[in-house]
């Protein structure tokens, strides 16, 4: 039987050494869940936000089928869970995906400097209440919301940062994830107006904000052209692993 963990306490061992900042969120109990077959001393862990599962220690067929209704992508360090993850999905995709380093020192000016790339017809805003319900009418920008369990929640723990066009949502770079420490970047811009350094602008202005208030602002690429967007801002890559996507 599958139970949801109350005391994450008993799986951080499980998790030690894993810097993946949405594992943290589901450790502290920010958001997210963590799911096990024991709750007493559980031998295996199935941390579970936003879109992302995350699997640890012993390998358990019951935690993999456990995934939660609708688009999820997958993960372990241990080649036996990757295993059974491939024998129970068997149409999912098998991706890398790019790990970038959570020690980043920004070079504060330069990011700043960014800023001045801005278009003219094109306004740099924080993500308020009225553009909440705004980014939720995209595909393209709702991902920069969703993750979070209601409005209330994003804005009172979220921080996010779009670019509006005539009224209209065009880019941003939003919190997918809030962890004590920080936040995990969610960054896109709408088909039509890529290739103007949309997301450089709006990823600069929520990576000053962040550091404003302390927080870090964690990185985890999906392709080698997030890759490269978090090197012009000053992230350094660490490895590649594998991920899959499964619908």
């Amino acid at each position: 039987m599958i139970y949801e963990l109350e005391d994450t306490s008993k799986v951080q061992g499980l998790f030690k050494g894993w810097q993946e900042t949405l594992i943290t969120s589901c450790l502290q109990k920010v958001m997210g869940r963590i799911f096990v077959t024991d709750l007493s001393e559980p031998a295996s862990a199935f941390a579970f936000v936003g879109c992302f599962g995350f699997f640890a220690g012993k390998p358990d067929l019951e935690l993999v089928k456990s995934k939660p209704e609708g688009f999820a992508i997958l993960t372990s360090r241990d080649r036996q869970w990757a295993d059974l993850i491939e024998a129970t999905y068997p149409d999912a995709k098998k991706v890398t995906r790019y790990a970038i380093r959570k020690d980043t020192r920004f070079d504060v000016n330069s990011v700043k400097k960014n800023l001045l790339l801005l278009p003219d017809g094109y306004e740099l805003k924080e993500i308020d209440a009225e553009l909440y319900d705004k980014c939720l009418e995209n595909p393209a920008t709702a991902d920069f919301v969703s993750s979070f369990e209601s409005k209330e929640a994003y804005l009172r723990d979220g921080r996010g940062i779009v670019v509006v066009k005539k009224g209209k949502i065009v880019s941003g770079a939003s919190s997918y994830t809030r962890y004590r420490e920080g936040i995990e970047i969610e960054v896109d811009t709408v088909e039509e107006e890529r290739r103007k350094h949309l997301a450089l602008i709006a990823c600069s202005a929520l990576i000053l904000r962040c550091l404003e208030e302390g927080l870090y602002p964690s990185w985890d690429a999906q392709n080698m052209v997030s890759v490269r967007l978090a090197e012009k801002l000053g992230y350094q890559f660490d490895h590649e692993y594998t991920a899959y996507e499964v619908t």
